[in-house]
């Protein structure tokens, strides 16, 4: 079932979404808002972000996310774009409609559920925003929402300032649960309207980046109702696991591996290593023993590595079923076989094709495209092409451009 999805995107949180949809082989047509004045910056902030490519609106922290997307602008400050969107919707036959704008703004825009739902009964509305429609003037920006929402506080060494996560996760999060919300609503839709064809049967879905944070927070938020004293939550940790001991990252003498012991059968194959022997007390054989010397066992486990290249001790971890793993680089991990094997690829404005990211499960689109896509468009790029497509004529779209409503 291929869709025809629109979406008023800027950021990362929502053109993140919208790449996995293009990852269907859905037909993705992204709105962005036209310049204002001749040689203006306008468009997705992010365009012009990372890189240069030597293209000015196609920056690198642009591309990945839009490759295999369309471009338009539209100018939804005047009522001629409002009602030029809702042609789109109806002529183009689009299923889906999503935003990443200020809840406050969506009936000024004039891009609510409400209004678009005019040009389709059966659209799928979905928004993604900081704390949803009861907070519209709130904006979302991933390391704010981190903060927010604990993250910061429970990332970094003990004694440091908190910090962020290395990746925008709240941004990914959001993301998504943005993808899969609306296709638990597709199904819903395909099952209903079986039942009734003359009802609409479209659906309004808010995305919290807030409240998507907070329910990865399943592993510290339950603590409040098992401590006596607000000083025992959950706090920073470093790289240590918060409940399985002795769970870290540690040197070895040419990089680092991080040792996952999970249980107390785990810990026993640890401490019968070669020169891991001193590992072994009676009173470490458990794992609440061990929480009660973690910082000991730690030097010890310090101690047994800096004789070991990483490579021989991953090989010693490897035979007896311990979980461990070395701390690769961006590098490294381009290199590692299911990624490597897996790129997303496009070709650069250059003319350069680069691999890009995998994806996180392969299609058969994919497969079917050789896992290359076309690079992310320019603003409005695909202009001409969508406007003649609902009907609209060479001399009416320069009346568009020439009223700034594209």
């Amino acid at each position: 079932m291929k869709k025809t999805v629109l979406s008023l995107e800027q950021a990362l949180a929502l053109p993140y979404t919208t790449q996995r949809f293009v990852q269907l082989g859905w037909r993705v047509i992204r709105i962005e808002s036209p310049p204002v004045r001749e040689q203006e910056r306008s468009g997705d902030p992010n365009r012009y972000i990372g890189e240069d490519t030597g293209v000015d609106d196609l920056h690198a922290y642009f591309i990945p996310p839009n490759i295999g997307k369309e471009a338009i602008t539209l100018n939804l400050k005047k009522q001629e774009g409002q009602a030029l969107l809702k042609t789109l919707i109806r002529k183009l036959h689009v299923d889906i409609f999503l935003c990443n704008t200020l809840p406050k703004r969506y009936k000024e825009l004039g891009i609510d559920f409400e209004t678009l739902k005019e040009a389709n009964p059966d659209l799928i509305w979905c928004g993604i925003s900081a704390f949803g429609p009861d907070y519209p003037d709130s904006a979302g920006y991933d390391p704010a929402v981190q903060a927010y929402t604990g993250f910061m506080h429970l990332t970094g060494n003990p004694d440091d300032d908190p910090m962020l996560c290395g990746l925008p996760v709240v941004d990914l999060k959001a993301g998504d649960e943005a993808f899969s919300q609306v296709l638990l609503a597709l199904l819903e839709q395909q099952s209903v309207a079986e039942e009734d064809q003359e009802k609409g049967y479209g659906k309004e879905i808010f995305i919290s980046m807030g409240q998507c944070a907070a329910s990865w927070m399943i592993t510290a938020l339950p603590q409040i109702q098992f401590v006596s004293d607000e000083s025992d939550l959950f706090t920073r940790c470093g790289n240590e696991h918060r409940s399985f001991i002795p769970c870290n990252c540690y040197p070895t003498k040419d990089g680092h591996v991080y040792l996952a012991i999970g249980n107390d059968l785990q810990w026993d194959k640890l401490t019968k290593i070669s020169g891991f022997e001193h590992l072994h007390k009676p009173e470490r054989i458990t794992n609440h023993g061990r929480s009660l010397e973690k910082e000991a066992i730690y030097r010890d486990i310090k101690r047994g590595l800096q004789h070991y290249a990483t490579d021989v001790f991953l090989a010693i971890c490897t035979q007896l079923n311990l979980a461990a793993a070395p701390v690769h680089s961006i590098a490294e991990v381009a290199k590692l076989d299911f990624v490597r094997n897996n790129m997303m690829k496009t070709q650069l404005p250059s003319g350069k094709t680069v691999p890009l990211f995998p994806p996180a499960v392969n299609t058969g689109y994919l497969a079917e495209m050789d896992f290359t896509l076309p690079c992310a468009p320019r603003l409005g790029e695909h202009n001409n092409g969508i406007y003649k497509e609902i009907g609209y004529s060479d001399s009416q779209i320069n009346e568009l451009k020439m009223n700034r409503i594209i």
